[in-house]
């Protein structure tokens, strides 16, 4: 591997994210080569500062290397930074979610390969406004039945159960779940009022180290992909989550419902939380906008925009543009 990168690269990493020899050996490779400046997260939203300090020290190109939460924050950098810069990957989290959409190779050797090569798209990103903060995700926000679950989630249950943990975990908390009334508006329809037990607004496709919860979105398609599962009795739950997580197809369940829209407001009883690339951050009213190709990102060789969606729509489910 050459030993000099043709442009000013700034690579932020977070050390705690992946194996302790899979970070060793990035930083062995990379620290050598000219061009390629190294920067280290050491707390939480280091990654945004970071990020902000590399475009105005000349960076052309900017890698997160971690998982989702350091992505997360690097977003969040660039796009307040004084001018836009392209973002690399190198996914070294537990879910690397964001990592499956875009195709990216999951060893990081490889993936700075691609970094070096690949083909950039220009990508959405979901804003994400609160009374008091404002946030970013580039992968999915999600609300409810998800923070549930996660709680539910054991290294025992884990281990016990592997590929099946999360339908394990689901069908644990399913007499414990909350119904949240929630008045939702799309764009500038009118307010609609449901009993939601999980809200996720999707960039991406999946979550929860590849959940596919929203299988059909398109990141560069200027709208949220919107999922409702509606409240229902523990045998109807049971049997959308285990669409979800066996079949990984959940949108034909008579309680789940897809809507897309480019700005969606939240506001729930009791208070729903939701987090933004897997990190919580607010229970308070909330509102969803996209951003038509904020972002320009490398993705992997077998990425695709767009995924057929017909056999969803033909069996039924609440999907409406």
């Amino acid at each position: 591997m050459s030993n000099e990168a043709t442009l000013k690269i700034s690579l932020i990493i977070n050390p705690a994210s992946g194996t302790s020899e899979q970070g060793a050996l990035l930083l062995e490779t990379l620290a050598p080569m000219s061009g390629v400046t190294i920067l280290t997260t050491d707390a939480a939203g280091e990654g945004e500062r970071l990020a902000r300090q590399a475009v105005a020290e000349g960076a052309e190109l900017v890698v997160a290397a971690g998982g989702d939460g350091t992505i997360n924050e690097v977003v969040k950098g660039l796009l307040e930074a004084e001018r836009r810069v392209p973002l690399g990957i190198i996914p070294l989290g537990t879910g690397n979610d964001l990592a499956r959409t875009l195709a990216l190779p999951t060893d990081p050797l490889e993936a700075w390969k691609l970094i070096l090569v690949g083909e950039r798209r220009k990508l959405d990103v979901i804003e994400i406004r609160t009374p008091r903060e404002l946030h970013y995700a580039l992968n999915v926000s999600a609300g409810g039945f998800s923070g549930q679950l996660n709680e539910a989630m054991s290294s025992e249950v884990k281990s016990a159960w592997g590929p099946l943990a999360y339908l394990r975990g689901a069908l644990g908390v399913l007499p414990d779940l909350t119904s949240y009334r929630t008045t939702i508006q799309y764009d500038d329809q009118a307010p609609e009022q449901v009993d939601a037990l999980n809200i996720i607004i999707a960039n991406g496709r999946t979550a929860a180290a590849g959940v596919q919860v929203a299988p059909f979105a398109n990141p560069e398609d200027g709208l949220l992909d919107v999922v409702i599962v509606h409240y229902g009795s523990i045998m109807q739950l049971a049997g959308a989550a285990a669409r979800l997580l066996v079949n990984g197809n959940y949108l034909n369940s008579e309680l789940v419902e897809l809507r897309r829209a480019k700005k969606v407001q939240v506001i729930s009883d009791p208070e729903i939380w939701f987090n933004a690339d897997g990190e919580l951050i607010t229970n308070e009213p909330i509102v969803f906008e996209a951003l038509p190709q904020a972002l320009e990102v490398v993705v992997g060789a077998e990425y695709q925009a767009v995924i057929e969606d017909s056999g969803a729509r033909s069996q039924g489910s609440g999907i409406s543009d």
